[in-house]
């Protein structure tokens, strides 16, 4: 079993975390049945967030009487000292637990630090004197922010975007956590849906040896997949490789990530599955991207109203209105040549 040392934070756990996103999507006694399978297969790292709707409760339900046994990490997205407080209340309430082993800033479009007119990284120190929480993390999609947190030497754990199509200055921030003794936790380890290659994507992070990979998990099919990784750890080979350089040529550059942080839409189009429709209706099996409801959607692109809203908050700087239009355009040749 391969496991992995989360820097100075001193927690050592499988390498194989558990995005608990997508169980939002499931059931409280499909979530349940999901994630004390996942603690029984070795997986003892947990990963959701206050604004996953109800994902910390499912996690509550399902680790109550065992909490000691796993390690949670959560998220806010609290701005001021008050908001704070109260989503560490709920998150607490949520998870029936009195501690947080990772609370970590979400993906703030800075970097939260003593004396900043936010003062909620005071509240975090607070916390960590109170024992509410453990270890102080930040999550983020940009690049300057995570090297400034990297470079504070405030933050234990940093989690980032990390996978097989990472780029050069990506793969200087896991060096530059080693370096810091800080955790890298590597989020959109499969890009979103795009790596359809676990085994590739598990190798690949098996490379770097404080890389925590965290899957985003909702059926016991992918959930077992990961499973086998904890018993038969996949390790580089020829044929790997060269999936992981076909999959960089053929996606590497401006795609849509699928990281949502566009979201909502003035319009009402959901771009964050719109924008890449032309590589996942190519990459996975075409007829759940084909259905009337998804056909609704991609059309909802003709009612854009060019507002740069998305442009503005996409952490990748894409030109997202024009990778709609692309994305559409492809989306209806590809039904021009279907029968229904």
């Amino acid at each position: 079993m391969e496991t992995v040392r989360l820097g100075k934070t001193g927690i050592v756990t499988n390498k194989n975390g558990f995005g608990a996103l997508p169980i939002q999507r499931v059931s409280d006694e499909e979530a349940v049945k999901l994630l004390r399978r996942a603690y029984e297969g070795g997986m003892t790292y947990f990963d959701t967030a206050r604004y996953y709707t109800d994902s910390e409760h499912k996690l509550g339900l399902a680790f109550a009487g065992m909490r000691e046994k796993v390690f949670i990490a959560t998220k806010t997205g609290a701005t001021t000292p008050e908001q704070f407080w109260l989503e560490l209340e709920t998150s607490l309430l949520n998870l029936k637990t009195d501690y947080i082993d990772v609370y970590q800033f979400h993906n703030p479009s800075f970097c939260p630090k003593p004396g900043d007119e936010s003062g909620v990284y005071e509240c975090m120190v607070k916390a960590k004197e109170q024992g509410k929480i453990r270890h102080i993390g930040i999550t983020n999609h940009r690049l300057k922010v995570a090297e400034e947190a990297i470079e504070s030497g405030l933050y234990e754990t940093l989690q980032f975007p990390f996978c097989y199509l990472a780029t050069e200055e990506d793969k200087r921030l896991v060096e530059m956590c080693k370096e810091a003794d800080m955790g890298f936790v590597a989020m959109k380890s499969l890009s979103g849906g795009l790596i359809t290659n676990s085994a590739a994507a598990y190798a690949f992070a098996a490379q770097y040896d404080n890389v925590l990979p965290i899957w985003g998990v909702q059926r016991e099919n992918e959930l077992e997949e990961f499973l086998s990784y904890v018993v038969c750890p996949p390790a580089m080979t020829e044929e790997l490789q060269a999936v992981i350089e076909k999959d960089r040529t053929e996606l590497m550059g401006d795609f849509c990530r699928g990281c949502g942080y566009c979201m909502p839409c003035p319009a009402g189009i959901e771009i964050n599955n719109c924008a890449r429709m032309s590589l996942m209706i190519r990459r996975a099996p075409s007829a759940a991207q084909l259905t009337p409801e998804m056909q609704a959607k991609m059309m909802k692109i003709e009612s854009c109203l060019h507002c740069g809203s998305c442009m503005k908050k996409c952490p990748y700087h894409l030109n997202t209105p024009e990778l709609l239009e692309k994305n559409l355009k492809d989306y209806k040749e590809i039904l021009a040549g279907k029968e229904y």
